[in-house]
C-alpha cells in the first residue's frame, strides 16, 4: 500500500515539474510564430531551431521553421532541415516535395525538377491521388497534372483519373486540355454527361471556347454516330448560345438514327418557345406530327404546334387578322377531331383570347371559358388559367370588380404556386391601372421573392417603375395618367393611348417617365406596322444619355425593326455591336451577339 501510494506522489511530483515546461514551449512557439509575422527571422529562427527537436511540437514547428528559414534565404540550413525530417519520416510525400521547393527557391531549377521527377517516377499507384494533392496545395498545378497523367499510365487506362484532370482543367481554364479530356470521359462512360455538361458551363462564355467544343464534337460526331452522347452534347452546345435551329436539327438527326420516339425533339420545342423561337417551335412540333402521328405526343404536338403558330402571328407586326381566323379555324378542326373533353381545355382557351383579344368578340371569348372552367374532370390548373384568362376579358371589357373577383379566386385556390403568385401580379397590376399605387406595391413586395424567376423579374420592373416616379415627388398625377395609359394599352385602344401618351410629354416636359413614355409609343407604333416612327422613338431614349435605364432595350429594339422590318442591315449591325460595347450584361447581348455575327456574314450552323 505504502509502495503504492509513493508512486502517486512520484507521479504527481513529475507532472508539476513537467507541466510549466510544456507551457514554457507553447508560449516560446507562439513568441517564434510572432516574431515571423512581424519579419524578425534572426529570433524566430533561434526559438525554431530549439523547438524542432521536440516531438509533441514537431509537427506545429517544421512548417513554420521551413518558411522562416526560406524567408531568410538559409536554403543550406533549409535542406538540411528537410533531409534531416525525411529520415525522420522515410516515405512521407510531403516532406519529399518540400525537397523541391527548396531547390526550386534557391534558384536550382534542375535538382528541383530532378527531385519531383524522382518522385513521379517512383510513386505508386496508391500514393497518385495524395501526391497530386500535395502538388496543388503547393501551387504546383502541372505537376499535380504530371502526377494524374502518370498514375494513367500506370493503371494502363487511359480513362483513369479523368474526373480530378477535369476539374484541375476547369479550375485553370486550360481549355485546350479540358475539351479532349471531358470528352474522353464520355467515350469510355456516356452517364457522365451531366457531370461534362457542369464542368464546362462557365467555359463557354468565351466565344473561341464554344467554337473549338463544337468542332470537336462536329467530329466525333461523324466519326461515331452511334455514340449518343456526343450528340446530346451537340445539342446541349446550341441551346448554351440559343442557337435553337442548330440544336433542333441535330435533335431530328439523333432521333432518325435512335428512333426514341421523338422526346428530345419533343422537349426542344417547349425550349423553343420559351425562348420566343417560334419558328423553330414550329418545326419542331411539325417534325412530331409528321413522323409520329400516332404516337404518345401526338395529340400534345398538334395543339403545341397551332400553339407556337399563334405566338407567332401575335409577335408579328402588324397583326394579320386573317392569320388569326386561320388559327381559329385550326383550333375548331382539332376540337371536331377529338371532342371536347378535359385535356381541350387549353384549346378553347385559346380560342377565347383570340376572339377577345383581336376579333373583339369578347362575348364568344366568355362563352367559350366559362366552359372550359365548368368541364367535368378538367385540370385544376387549367380551370386556374381559363379564370384568370376570363378576368383580362372582363378588364377589357371596362369591369375591372369582375376581374379582381377572377384573380382573387385563383389566389387563394392555388396558394404559394406559380398560378397563384401569376394571380396576385394580376391583381397589383389591376391597382396599378386604378392608380392605387400602394395597394399594388403591397402586392408586388411578396411578388419579388416569388419562385418563379419570370414572374419575380414582372413584379421588380412594375414596382420600380411605380418607385422611381412616385418616389421624389410627393403628386402621382403623371403616374396615374401614365398608368390609365398602360390600361388603354392593355384594351387594344392603341390611337387613343398615343394621343395621351403625346399630352403626357407637353404637360409634363423632362418627368421621370419621359424615357417610359417614349419606350411605349415606340411598341404601339411598331404594334400597329409604322417602323419608321418607332425608331424615331426609340433615338430619343438613346441620344439623351440620362436615359441609361432603357437605352439597352432602345438599341435592341431598334436594331430589330431595321435589320426585320426596315431591311437596313446595316444600320442594324452597327447597333447590335454597339450594345455590345456599352452594355456587355444585357439580357440581349446573346441575341444581339448571334444576330452581329449573322449579319457581318460569319457561318453559322
Amino acid at each position: 500500500m505504502r509502495k503504492k501510494i509513493f508512486y502517486t506522489l512520484l507521479l504527481s511530483l513529475m507532472v508539476l515539474l513537467v507541466a510549466p515546461a510544456a507551457t514554457a514551449q507553447q508560449q516560446d512557439l507562439q513568441l517564434a510564430r510572432e516574431y515571423y509575422s512581424q519579419g524578425d527571422y534572426e529570433k524566430a529562427t533561434e526559438l525554431y531551431s530549439k523547438l524542432i527537436n521536440n516531438d509533441r511540437l514537431f509537427h506545429a514547428v517544421y512548417p513554420d521553421y521551413l518558411k522562416t528559414l526560406l524567408a531568410q534565404r538559409n536554403y543550406k540550413e533549409a535542406e538540411k532541415l528537410v533531409k534531416k525530417t525525411m529520415k525522420r519520416y522515410p516515405g512521407n510525400l510531403n516532406f519529399e516535395v518540400d525537397m523541391g521547393l527548396v531547390y526550386q527557391a534557391s534558384g536550382d531549377k534542375a535538382a528541383a525538377e530532378k527531385q519531383f521527377s524522382k518522385l513521379l517516377e517512383g510513386v505508386k499507384p496508391e500514393e497518385v491521388i495524395v501526391l497530386a494533392s500535395v502538388f496543388m496545395q503547393n501551387d504546383l498545378f502541372d505537376l499535380a497534372e504530371r502526377a494524374y497523367l502518370r498514375g494513367r499510365q500506370l493503371s494502363g487506362d487511359p480513362s483513369s483519373y479523368s474526373q480530378p484532370l477535369i476539374a484541375l482543367y476547369s479550375y485553370r481554364q486550360k481549355i485546350e486540355k479540358l475539351i479532349p479530356e471531358v470528352l474522353n470521359l464520355l467515350q469510355t462512360n456516356e452517364s457522365e454527361l451531366g457531370y461534362v455538361q457542369s464542368r464546362l458551363q462557365n467555359s463557354l462564355q468565351e466565344e473561341k471556347n464554344s467554337n473549338q467544343l463544337e468542332n470537336e464534337l462536329i467530329v466525333r460526331v461523324q466519326q461515331q454516330p452511334d455514340k449518343v452522347a456526343y450528340s446530346e452534347m451537340l445539342i446541349w452546345l446550341y441551346i448554351q448560345r440559343k442557337d435553337f435551329y442548330s440544336a433542333l436539327m441535330q435533335a431530328r438527326a439523333v432521333d432518325k438514327r435512335t428512333r426514341s420516339g421523338g422526346t428530345r425533339v419533343m422537349d426542344l420545342g417547349g425550349i423553343s418557345l420559351k425562348n420566343k423561337d417560334y419558328q423553330g417551335a414550329i418545326e419542331a412540333y411539325e417534325y412530331m406530327v409528321k413522323e409520329y402521328p400516332d404516337g404518345p405526343y401526338a395529340m400534345i404536338a398538334r395543339q403545341r404546334l397551332i400553339n407556337a403558330r399563334e405566338l407567332q402571328v401575335q409577335n408579328t407586326f402588324p397583326i394579320n387578322q386573317e392569320k388569326i381566323q386561320a388559327l381559329i379555324a385550326d383550333y375548331n378542326a382539332l376540337l371536331n377531331e377529338v371532342g371536347r373533353r378535359p385535356e381541350t381545355v387549353e384549346v378553347l382557351q385559346h380560342m377565347a383570347g383570340l376572339y377577345a383579344f383581336y376579333l373583339d368578340d369578347k362575348s364568344k371569348a366568355i362563352t367559350l371559358l366559362q366552359e372550359s372552367i365548368a368541364m367535368p374532370r378538367a385540370d385544376p390548373g387549367m380551370v386556374a388559367e381559363s379564370k384568370l384568362t376570363l378576368g383580362d376579358i372582363y378588364l377589357l371589357k371596362g369591369e375591372p370588380w369582375e376581374s379582381t373577383l377572377l384573380y382573387s379566386q385563383v389566389e387563394k385556390s392555388h396558394k404559394e404556386t406559380t398560378l397563384g403568385h401569376e394571380a396576385k401580379l394580376r391583381n397589383a397590376r389591376l391597382n396599378y391601372y386604378k392608380g392605387d399605387f400602394e395597394l399594388a406595391q403591397a402586392h408586388l413586395d411578396i411578388l419579388k421573392l416569388a419562385t418563379s424567376r419570370e414572374i419575380a423579374n414582372d413584379a421588380m420592373e412594375l414596382s420600380l417603375l411605380i418607385t422611381d416616379n412616385t418616389g421624389l415627388d410627393t403628386s402621382t398625377v403623371a403616374m396615374e395618367e401614365y398608368a390609365a395609359i398602360d390600361l388603354l394599352i392593355f384594351q387594344n385602344k392603341q390611337q387613343e393611348a398615343l394621343a395621351s401618351l403625346d399630352n403626357m410629354l407637353q404637360e409634363y416636359p423632362g418627368h421621370s417617365l419621359t424615357d417610359e413614355i417614349y419606350f411605349q409609343k415606340a411598341k404601339i407604333y411598331e404594334r400597329i406596322g409604322d417602323f419608321t416612327n418607332a425608331v424615331e422613338s426609340l433615338q430619343k431614349i438613346t441620344a439623351n444619355p440620362q436615359y441609361d435605364i432603357l437605352s439597352d432595350d432602345a438599341l435592341y429594339r431598334m436594331a430589330y425593326i431595321l435589320e426585320e422590318n426596315l431591311g437596313e442591315k446595316d444600320k442594324a449591325q452597327q447597333l447590335y455591336n454597339e450594345l455590345l460595347v456599352k452594355h456587355q450584361g444585357s439580357i440581349y447581348a446573346a441575341d444581339a451577339r448571334k444576330r452581329f455575327r449573322k449579319l457581318r456574314g460569319d457561318k453559322l450552323n
